[in-house]
């Protein structure tokens, strides 16, 4: 028969133990989470590369605003049946400011889209389907960069980052006489605004119910491009018909798909972590324009895709991090 001391250390091996395996589901738990985002963002990545093919060809048949207004209208309107079902079976936990607030911060998050959106439409105009690819993709670089001005401390990382994504941006847009092409110039600002984009779903949508965000921040970029697109472009249903598969594409699976994983991917990592997954969107832009539009890359813009693919990379770790950890060996 055990001691009364025996009972003791038998009951705290026992709880020791048991807390030894609540630890272990619990980080088993948390990497399962994160793995799952990734793939998520890795699928957004894979759906948008291709989605710059739909986009430069169905310009085509419409205007970039009629384009994007109808595309982003398709967005959310395919997130209506979720919503509802969704809602259906959480009645209890229906929040009227929750919904004020998707409401509110919808508007930004569209006004923002809607701001990037139109400029890598109408760069592609301009441009190929690789280059925009590449070019939209600065704002991994600029993600961590913006942060510096929200107060987040300047890394080395960040530097080099910055450092050669100018560098491969001079082989990919620069010209001999030292100009950059209109097209690239305005996919460059595009890529600012993603970065503002990335940052403002970040702060804002991890309490809020990422489905009702989602569509509430497609159809204000839908609402903002058609009223450009009424105003200054020629509306017509039969070219909308025409050019149907394109759009169709860019509305149902770049926007309604990808952008909402987006937001649900984005709850299980972090937004660097985001932000370099989702940067394999270049690979998938290249391959698309090679295979569907016969694009072909020059010895200085393959130089340029190079450089600012290692720039990406190299922003999003820490290498203070890791020079410390040498330095200590």
């Amino acid at each position: 028969m055990l001691s009364f001391k025996g009972c003791i250390i038998m009951k705290l091996k026992k709880t020791s133990f048991n807390a030894i395996i609540v630890i272990i589901i619990r980080v088993t738990v948390k990497r399962g989470l994160t793995m799952r985002g990734n793939l998520i963002l890795l699928f957004v990545a894979m759906i948008w590369g291709a989605a710059f093919v739909a986009q430069k060809t169905g310009m085509d048949y419409v205007g970039a605003f009629t384009f994007n207004g109808v595309r982003f209208a398709l967005g959310a309107i395919s997130l209506i049946p979720l919503i509802y079902f969704f809602s259906r079976q959480n009645k209890a936990q229906e929040n009227e400011g929750e919904d004020k607030a998707i409401i509110k911060i919808g508007f930004m998050a569209g006004l923002v889209m809607f701001c990037a959106i139109s400029l890598q439409q109408i760069g592609l105009i301009y441009t190929t389907a690789g280059k925009t690819a590449f070019i939209t993709c600065l704002y991994i670089v600029l993600v961590p960069l913006i942060g510096v001005f929200l107060g987040n401390r300047l890394k080395l990382n960040t530097v080099l980052g910055v450092l050669l994504a100018v560098v491969g941006l001079y082989f990919l847009c620069v010209k001999e006489n030292f100009l950059i092409s209109y097209g690239d110039f305005l996919v460059l600002i595009c890529s600012l605004f993603w970065a503002l984009h990335i940052l403002l779903i970040d702060r804002y949508a991890k309490n809020l119910d990422s489905i009702k965000l989602a569509c509430c921040q497609f159809l204000f970029c839908s609402l903002f491009s058609m009223i450009i697109a009424l105003t200054f472009e020629e509306v017509q249903l039969k070219t909308i018909i025409e050019g149907s598969i394109p759009i169709l594409y860019g509305g149902l699976a770049s926007v309604g798909i990808a952008y909402t994983l987006q937001i649900v991917g984005q709850k299980y990592t972090s937004p660097s972590n985001a932000a370099m997954i989702m940067s394999t969107e270049t690979i998938f832009g290249v391959l698309a324009g090679m295979i569907f539009l016969n694009e072909v890359l020059g010895y200085r813009e393959i130089i340029g895709c190079i450089l600012m693919m290692v720039a990406i990379i190299i922003a999003q770790f820490d290498l203070e991090k890791y020079l410390k950890k040498i330095k200590g060996l």
